[in-house]
């Protein structure tokens, strides 16, 4: 896998929320890992795609009917 990061900006575009809420998240300890490079926060893509599918949901059958 290569070495891609997201920036804050970039992980808000590709879930399209806020970047805000990315703050919000961070303050709260929630959210993907992140790195934290003086004021700079960047996403590795990996940990991006691990928070993806820890946020998976399935619906039961019986649920899915109504």
């Amino acid at each position: 896998m290569t070495d891609t990061r997201l920036t804050q900006i970039e992980l808000a575009a590709r879930w399209r929320i806020s970047h805000r809420t990315l703050d919000y998240w961070r303050s709260l300890g929630d959210g993907p890992r992140f790195i934290k490079i003086g004021r700079r926060v960047v996403y590795r893509m990996e940990d991006v795609v691990a928070f993806e599918n820890r946020e998976l949901s399935e619906i039961a059958p019986d649920e899915a009917r109504g």
